[in-house]
């Protein structure tokens, strides 16, 4: 019966090609925004890390006290503690060791300079970690691996490395064990990472915003980089300036800088970790009340505001775009099957049952649907290439076309059409047949 309706259908639609058009082409536009935006959306929001996203927490504590907490109580972040550490509190924590896992960091950006004399130095986008980040981030290895506690505690001359780097230094494979050149000193490269720029950038959303396009070039031991005098390239922020200059000082002061995330395998150990903040800032800072936090990954991403705004409204007004398509589809199906009464009615009164009718016009409402994918995916696919027109290059250029977002486009205009037709198909269902008989 399907390859029936379906004739009639096709049959149907030949007899208007223009209100036919008319009708693919409202249906094509509707979803091709709409999937537009979300292919947008979908990518901003996603978990980074899905499979261990709930074992991992970023620990908030307040240095600078409650007068330093900000004047606006209408700020999303009135009374919460800085999004970063001290020095002193970050490797304080990670002296105690609470956590399973636990990493500081902090962004850098040194010079790396070539073995071949003829090349020019490459500057390197990257963070100083502890050992600990590797396996709690689940960074992949090509080659080697992360370095060992033992060496976060030598200040070991080691680095890990990606593999675009790799390539443009070492001209890519195996590059265990050589030597490379990062601001005048030599380290050993025990790592290669494979493919790894997460995005959100979800270990260090408080320097990113989430969103970091080149990734992370290299990575070093926390404790080589301080020595190294090597020093950051993130956010800083200071309730009062350092007494001592340079980056000495920014150690020793109470400005914020270092990130920390640490990995809690279970709630019992998430109670036990937020029990143990609250003592460390009793210790540390016993001149106000402890105010910590202990915010899960995908809390801290929404907290951090990491899906944009005008992410959220750019998909809310595509969202009632679809809608208007859908009204006007609706208003031009009801035009077009009412026209047909008197077919509706031969065929009722030739025994047709009021399910036979609505197989007969839904099955039309999907050809339509199905074109107007079919037609949408062009659209959808000049919508992402082009979202860089209304959006932060940074956002735009995590927008794809894959697979599922190609059959989303065909599934969302199919069922849209559908939608669309329940009325209409409604309307000509109760289609009279003796007055349609009557009047002929």
């Amino acid at each position: 019966m399907f390859r029936y309706y379906l004739d009639l259908a096709t049959r149907s639609l030949r007899r208007s090609p223009g209100l036919t058009a008319l009708m693919i082409l409202t249906i094509a536009f509707g979803v091709a925004a709409s999937m537009t935006t979300w292919s947008v959306f979908r990518a901003v929001s996603g978990d980074p890390i899905p499979w261990k996203s709930s074992k991992l927490f970023v620990p908030q504590i307040d240095p600078w006290g409650p007068t330093a907490r900000g004047t606006d109580p209408t700020d999303s972040h009135y009374g919460d503690p800085p999004d970063a550490l001290t020095y002193n509190d970050a490797v304080a924590l990670m002296r105690d060791h609470r956590a399973s896992l636990q990493s500081a960091m902090y962004m850098i950006s040194p010079s790396v300079v070539p073995s071949d004399p003829g090349k020019h130095p490459i500057n390197a986008n990257g963070h100083a970690v502890f050992s600990e980040f590797f396996p709690m981030v689940d960074a992949p290895f090509e080659y080697g691996s992360g370095w060992s506690v033992a060496d976060d505690e030598h200040r070991a001359q080691v680095v890990v490395i990606s593999n675009k780097l790799n390539r443009k230094v070492f001209g890519g494979g195996n590059s265990i064990g050589k030597a490379m050149n990062i601001e005048g000193r030599d380290y050993r490269v025990v790592g290669v990472l494979k493919q790894w720029n997460p995005q959100p950038m979800f270990y260090d959303v408080a320097n990113t915003g989430g969103f970091f396009i080149n990734g992370d070039d290299l990575l070093l031991p926390f404790n080589t980089a301080i020595a190294a005098n090597m020093s950051n390239n993130g956010n800083t922020n200071c309730n009062v300036t350092p007494k001592e200059p340079g980056f000495v000082g920014l150690q020793h002061s109470s400005c914020i800088w270092p990130v920390y995330m640490v990995q809690l395998d279970s709630a019992a150990a998430a109670q036990r970790y937020k029990e143990y903040l609250q003592g460390f800032a009793r210790q540390h800072h016993p001149q106000w009340a402890p105010n910590t936090r202990l915010r899960g990954l995908r809390e801290w991403l929404d907290y951090e505001h990491v899906v944009p705004s005008d992410t959220r409204v750019s998909l809310l007004v595509a969202l009632g775009l679809l809608l208007v398509c859908l009204v006007n589809t609706a208003g031009l199906l009801l035009a077009k099957f009412l026209r047909r009464s008197g077919e509706i009615g031969v065929r009722r009164a030739l025994g047709a049952p009021r399910a036979a009718i609505y197989a007969q016009f839904l099955t039309e409402a999907g050809v339509i649907g199905l074109a107007g994918g079919v037609l949408g995916l062009f659209l959808t696919w000049l919508g992402v290439a082009g979202i860089g027109l209304v959006m932060p290059r940074d956002i735009a250029s995590l927008a794809r076309v894959d697979v599922s977002l190609l059959f989303a486009t065909l599934f969302v205009a199919v069922i849209a059409s559908v939608l669309a037709a329940l009325y209409p198909t409604f309307r000509a269902s109760r289609v009279q047949p003796a007055w349609q008989l009557k009047s002929n």
